[in-house]
């Protein structure tokens, strides 16, 4: 369950939330309660949770234009690298 509150923040704090938010395209809100979660210590098992579910967010939001990423990622990635 979700409680209300409210606090205060800078004109600069506030762009950079937005900012966050937009980038992750969640709730600034969202961005907020992560931040709460990571400055008084996460759970080990919410923290991976979370990471599950940024990964998930991602999933399809890129394109590389190729079309064997899947077969030879490791080639991609040492290519990417200077490998």
């Amino acid at each position: 369950m979700l409680h209300r509150t409210q606090i205060q923040l800078t004109r600069a704090q506030i762009a950079a939330l937005k900012a966050v938010a937009a980038r992750r395209r969640v709730s600034m809100a969202a961005v907020v309660r992560d931040a709460v979660d990571d400055a008084v210590g996460r759970q080990p098992d919410t923290g991976q949770e979370r990471r599950r579910q940024r990964a998930l967010e991602v999933v399809g939001r890129f394109r590389s234009g190729r079309r064997d990423v899947s077969q030879r990622h490791d080639a991609h990635l040492a290519e990417a690298f200077g490998r």
